[in-house]
């Protein structure tokens, strides 16, 4: 007989949906502790989209999202790497320093280097996103290089830190467990077999299963369904094609559904920001509606940027296109360089405010950059959006991040305003203002 102490002594809640991938780390991880825990998924314990909007859940948990942990005692913690860490024991966070920082950066890779190539390529498979050749193309790409970092770093180890599951495996593994279900097939898998072993070898432990169930991996590659899609947004369907043949008086029954498909998303919302995609749009107002149509098309420069080169094509096609009075350009700059560290760190920083801003890229395009070295950084870039507002402002979503920051709205017809866009979308230039050297960049689009 023996007491748990800690996490492990009371009964804690645990608030989610169905299915909900993040959930899973800290479900494993208690599985492995022997934390209690109870998983509150659905009515009438939680229902997403309406327990989580109420004064009390938000009073505990500000950003309403799920995973979201409740202790007996009254403890809370949201974000689902913190809640995981709390259940798991000391032999799953490293019961070394070096194992500890060993399974940090594990779970760091997971949330920068494969959560946004993952989220790219599995997210339109699933419904819940708009497929974009380019992006998935990129995706896939990006993905490779994730496989073969693992693949390697297991050509000679069974598990991620050690010699027995930790928290490394845990969270890698999970954030990869759309990947292996949808679209890693044979062919695809062939070229990284010890990556392929290691997360069959975790998702067949029994704490795995117990949460999981059987894993079984993708036979053949999923492709986006635009039926699918559609169904996912209800609002933006055209049956007129279909309807045509006599079905006028299937309106009212049609308006019935769609209600229902409204309250329902909530079981496809399988994968990364599943909480953004699936609260924000079928019954989201556009925050950009009130504003008069541009001429200037974000998509056709983004294009531009993304195939051609940029000094002698993607710049001066944005100044020849651009719309001073649809558009602004913003200055942005961290608040806080004292406090940044490790240049990878810095860059997780840049990279979690672009994944935590998916829903801006339509009417926005940023370059980022972080300059300086170790414990000597900064961060600053330049930002486009639609409108003459800081487009940070029209929704709480996108308010996470962005009072890290100082803002200062450029003159789009300056000289100063064109000497910066021409050095943050070149990534070259004497940058004066910053006065160190640059380091590397991100683009947001």
């Amino acid at each position: 007989i023996f007491f748990l102490v800690g996490p492990q002594s009371t009964l804690a809640t645990l608030y989610t949906y169905p299915e909900n991938w993040r959930a899973f780390k800290a479900q494993i991880a208690a599985q492995y502790s022997g934390a209690r825990l109870k998983v509150a998924s659905s009515s009438p314990a939680f229902t997403f989209g309406q327990t989580n909007r109420t004064p009390a859940f938000l009073n505990n948990f500000p950003l309403g999202k799920v995973p979201a942990y409740q202790g007996d005692d009254g403890f809370c913690l949201f974000e689902s790497n913190a809640i995981a860490h709390y259940l798991s024991n000391d032999a799953l966070r490293g019961a070394t320093p070096q194992a500890a920082a060993q399974v940090l950066q594990w779970v760091s890779f997971a949330d920068s280097e494969i959560i946004p190539p993952a989220s790219a390529w599995v997210f339109p498979t699933l419904g819940i996103m708009q497929f974009n050749k380019q992006a998935t193309e990129q995706a896939k790409e990006d993905v490779k290089r994730v496989l073969a970092v693992l693949n390697q770093h297991l050509n000679t180890r069974t598990f991620l830190v050690g010699e027995r599951v930790s928290l490394a495996d845990i969270t890698v593994a999970c954030s990869m467990l759309w990947l292996y279900k949808q679209v890693l097939e044979p062919s695809f898998r062939q070229s990284y077999p010890n990556a392929t072993r290691w997360f069959t070898t975790c998702v067949n432990q029994p704490q795995f299963k117990a949460v999981l169930g059987e894993v079984k991996l993708c036979e053949k590659m999923a492709q986006f369904d635009a039926k699918k899609f559609a169904d996912m947004q209800p609002k933006k369907e055209t049956p007129p094609k279909k309807e045509k043949g006599g079905k006028e008086a299937a309106k009212p029954q049609e308006k019935k559904e769609k209600k229902k498909e409204e309250k329902k998303p909530a079981p496809e919302e399988e994968m990364d920001d599943c909480d953004a995609a699936l609260a924000a749009e079928p019954k989201a107002k556009d925050p950009f509606a009130h504003l008069p149509k541009s001429s200037f098309v974000m998509d056709e420069f983004k294009r531009k940027y993304s195939n051609e080169d940029t000094m002698t094509v993607a710049i001066p096609h944005f100044w020849e296109h651009f719309d001073h009075e649809g558009y602004s350009i913003w200055y942005g700059q961290y608040k806080f360089p004292e406090e940044l560290t490790l240049t990878f760190k810095s860059c997780n920083l840049i990279t979690g405010m672009f994944q935590r801003l998916d829903k801006l890229r339509k009417n926005a395009f940023a370059s980022v950059i972080l300059f300086g070295t170790n414990n000597d950084s900064s961060i600053s870039g330049i930002w486009i959006f639609r409108g003459q507002d800081l487009a940070f402002t029209l929704s709480q979503d996108w308010q996470i991040d962005y009072e890290s920051y100082d803002w200062r709205k450029l003159d789009s017809k300056s000289e100063e305003c064109k000497t910066m866009v021409k050095e943050y979308f070149a990534w070259e230039g004497d940058f004066k203002h910053v006065g160190k050297a640059f380091n590397q960049g991100k683009i947001f689009k």
